[in-house]
């Protein structure tokens, strides 16, 4: 893995999601193993097999984790980034149409689960950073260019 870049938020979020892997999930599930396995045959066993599923889904996911904390490079809030759009920020954009949309510019990790998260290497998080408000940024779309005007920005939610 190269080094992945974490909000500061997005770095705790990860970390809380594999404590409770180890601490809670892992064990409860660990039993319900154990327990099913006690009853006999395991052949039909619908609890022991759906549980033995999602134990190895839960270790996938630990070790996934862990690799990713041994390369995971945690970006916290400068102050010097105000008033410009870098890692981390909460974007406004508008069109000329009048449509707007926000989002947050994150790392690769930070994205699943959340709507309103981008990826950094999305063409829009590419052309908003380093760029103000008022600021004009063009998107290559498949079949033309977006113009969009940066309205707002904020390292807060």
């Amino acid at each position: 893995m190269n080094r992945k870049l974490l909000t500061a938020e997005g770095y705790q979020r990860l970390q809380d999601e594999l404590n409770d892997l180890v601490r809670k999930e892992r064990p409860e599930i660990t039993a319900i193993v154990s327990w099913a396995a006690s009853l006999g045959d395991r052949s039909e066993n619908a609890d022991y097999h759906y549980n033995k599923r999602k134990l190895r889904e839960i270790d996938r996911r630990i070790r996934y984790l862990t690799k990713l904390f041994e390369v995971a490079h945690k970006v916290e809030y400068s102050p010097e980034q105000d008033g410009k759009a870098y890692f981390g920020a909460w974007v406004e954009l508008e069109n000329d149409d009048g449509q707007i949309i926000k989002f947050r510019i994150v790392g690769d990790e930070e994205i699943y689960g959340c709507k309103d998260y981008i990826s950094l290497q999305s063409p829009i998080a590419k052309a908003c950073l380093g760029k103000s408000v008022d600021d004009e940024i063009q998107v290559q779309a498949p079949n033309s260019t977006k113009v969009w005007y940066i309205t707002n920005i904020s390292y807060t939610h």
